[in-house]
């Protein structure tokens, strides 16, 4: 079962909501970790010398049961242990709420950056709420600090994170000095890439940071419409020949719903095109969440009405030298030729597979579908495959 990433427990000595990285005894005792940061799990210890804990400035400690008299801030009693494990980094609030912000040796790890946005795309899966969560800035720049310097790819989404301005500036200053080998993926509509001088404060992030940028048609009727912004796709296209001249990297992303499957093979011939210097094209499934709900009725076409379409507008990328993926569509929807471009895309606490999955034999290589995907959002084409490999 996926694991959520929220859990409750009892807290003692919580004065305020706290970030902590949970480390087992031994890793802590090797300090790649800031101790006053750690929260030393010993659900699973007994005999410790809890006053030895305070003398090498231990932040906290995990307790299975609340049954050790701790002088140290503790959490204890989860109502899902499992939940938080050695080298996640988690929020605890004085209510004795816990969130896991990061989570060690899951298939992806996303940072929140805001809930602001300035466009509201018809299938948005977080709608934007305008609010100050300027807060977010100073959590995200101390969370960068406790994640495992090893990760491979770190995402950071929104709403729309470019509207930190020289907050997010300093985020992805703060994650080239903690985590220097790590991919950052940044979702992003790129429209306020439109001003040079923008794009210019981000230069020592170029090389490092993956802008995610999605193009939802070659014309600015449609993709105006999908995001809801008059002028978006004319800002987004110039925004991402500014960020080439500057050598960043960068991907197109299009989800795929009735209002752009019609023209994809349009789409994907501008992109060749237009935009050559994009290293990546995914082409993605719609997730069934936020104004995908409402606007269910403009958005929901069975990916097998599309399959063919999308499968030849895949190809078409490939042979001309352009890294396509296909995101979050089941293997049983695509044709055979379709198959090796398809991803396990779908975030691990957010994936389900149905009955019909359980004698797939290419169940082990596909994405499922999303926790959110009701009975109104599931294909007619869903099957198991007898296949013993992808072609």
């Amino acid at each position: 079962m996926a694991l959520p990433l929220h859990t409750r427990g009892t807290v003692a000595g919580h004065g305020a909501s706290a970030l902590y990285k949970v480390l087992s005894l031994a890793e802590a005792l090797r300090q790649d970790f800031p101790l006053p940061r750690a929260m030393i799990d010993l659900r699973e210890l007994d005999g410790v010398d809890l006053s030895a804990l305070v003398a090498i400035g231990a932040g906290a400690i995990l307790d299975k049961d609340g049954s050790l008299a701790s002088p140290l801030p503790t959490l204890h009693s989860l109502t899902m242990p499992a939940v938080v494990a050695p080298g996640d980094v988690v929020r605890v609030h004085p209510s004795g709420q816990v969130n896991v912000l990061y989570r060690r040796g899951a298939n992806a790890n996303t940072l929140f950056a805001t809930e602001r946005c300035n466009s509201q795309c018809l299938m948005c899966s977080q709608p934007p709420r305008e609010e100050d969560d300027s807060w977010r800035i100073g959590e995200m720049i101390d969370l960068l600090q406790l994640i495992d310097r090893d990760l491979p790819v770190l995402g950071i989404t929104g709403g729309e994170p470019c509207l930190l301005g020289d907050g997010l500036v300093e985020i992805l200053r703060t994650a080239k000095q903690y985590l220097p080998n790590t991919v950052l993926h940044v979702l992003t509509n790129g429209r306020l890439f439109a001003d040079r001088a923008f794009v210019r404060s981000f230069d020592q992030s170029a090389g490092q940071v993956v802008w995610a940028v999605p193009v939802y048609a070659d014309n600015a009727t449609d993709h105006d419409y999908v995001v809801q912004a008059d002028g978006a796709f004319n800002e987004t296209v110039n925004g991402l020949h500014n960020l080439a001249e500057r050598d960043h990297r960068i991907e197109i992303r299009c989800v795929l719903h009735r209002q752009t499957v019609h023209r994809l093979q349009e789409l994907v011939e501008f992109l060749y095109w237009n935009l050559p210097f994009a290293e990546h094209v995914a082409l993605m499934g719609l997730e069934p969440m936020g104004y995908a709900r409402s606007n269910r009725d403009k958005l929901w076409i069975d990916p097998i009405e599309y399959a063919d379409t999308l499968s030849q507008a895949a190809a078409y990328l490939w042979r001309r030298g352009i890294t396509v993926s296909i995101y979050n569509i089941p293997l049983c929807l695509l044709p055979d030729q379709a198959r090796p471009f398809a991803r396990q895309s779908i975030s691990d606490w957010k994936n389900v597979f149905v009955p019909e999955c359980q004698s797939c034999t290419l169940r082990e290589a596909c994405c499922g579908f999303f926790r959110s995907a009701g009975d109104g959002w599931r294909s007619k084409g869903i099957q198991a495959i007898e296949s013993k490999a992808i072609a």
